[in-house]
């Protein structure tokens, strides 16, 4: 592995600790798995499409779990490289994808939600709420409000969200523009944070020497968690998109509304949200059914 690759798979692996919470033995597997990839194509970060059709011919033999391993692995990957602008495609979707059934995602309830809001409300009703606050604001609000990707609201320009606007123009992946509905309540909370950015910044969200990084936004809602008394490791800038999508569709949104709006090319990525609800639905007909009392008395 060359040393470009080796310094851009620690930054992965970085960013898969701070903003996924991946588990140390997931890291190990994560670094074997794509050093392995490396050494097998020669070159890791600038592998094409033939690369990896070949490097995934060596793999007929591996039981399926071992494959989807490797390819998430291998996904998560070019999926960061892309991400960040280290390279303008993603030439992961040769890779096998092994029938297995798919993780439901972690999803905050109602309840969850209100707690996480009213320990915002708490801080940002001072008198005088600090800029820091304010910020967390907008940021939560844009994140659960309108189900942004963590790399598309820390980016934001200064002027993306207009006061008179309901909706932004986002260009997602593979430069795919969406439009992004903006709720009064978000566009009321970037405004009140917009006056504590400076005038020559080019991003709503400045930190540093650019903008602020999805490690620092993924620390940030951890620590709001805990404030708000809900274990942190259930609480990620991907898990509000999820709640996003998931508690729209409960109240009843079109799914291909909310693929449009989620920036899903698949809809079948979008429908993971209905099996979601569908879950609860099960676990309700089974705890609260008529027949379940039927059953305890007649066994």
């Amino acid at each position: 592995m060359t040393s470009g690759d080796a310094a851009l798979l620690d930054r992965f692996l970085e960013m898969m600790a701070a903003e996924a919470g991946a588990a140390g033995n997931t890291l190990a597997a994560y670094r074997s798995d794509l050093r392995l990839a490396g050494e097998a194509m020669g070159a890791l970060a600038t592998a094409d499409e033939a690369a990896l059709r070949g490097l995934a011919d060596g793999w007929s033999r591996l039981a399926n779990a071992t494959v989807a391993r490797k390819s998430a692995a291998l996904r998560r990957f070019y999926s960061f490289l892309h991400e960040e602008g280290l390279r303008g495609d993603d030439p992961s979707s040769v890779l096998p994808r092994p029938g297995q059934r798919r993780a439901l995602p972690k999803v905050l309830s109602h309840a969850d939600i209100d707690r996480l809001f009213a320990a915002i409300a708490e801080r940002t009703g001072a008198a005088h709420p600090s800029a820091y606050d304010l910020r967390l604001a907008a940021l939560v609000e844009l994140l659960y409000g309108s189900g942004l990707r963590a790399s598309e609201l820390v980016a934001l320009p200064r002027g993306a969200v207009h006061p008179d606007r309901p909706f932004l123009i986002l260009k997602g992946k593979g430069g795919v523009e969406r439009m992004v509905p903006i709720s009064d309540r978000a566009r009321a909370a970037v405004a009140a944070w917009r006056v504590c950015v400076p005038v020559e910044a080019a991003w709503l969200f400045p930190g540093g020497k650019k903008h602020l990084t999805r490690i620092r936004l993924y620390q940030l809602i951890k620590a709001l968690a805990v404030e708000a008394g809900i274990p942190p490791d259930r609480v990620s800038p991907h898990v509000l998109r999820h709640a996003f999508a998931t508690h729209l569709l409960g109240g009843g949104a079109d799914l291909r509304a909310v693929q449009a709006m989620l920036g899903h090319a698949d809809i079948a990525t979008t429908e993971i949200y209905t099996h979601v609800e569908a879950a609860k639905l099960v676990e309700l007909v089974n705890a609260r059914h008529p027949l379940v009392d039927f059953r305890t008395k007649h066994p």
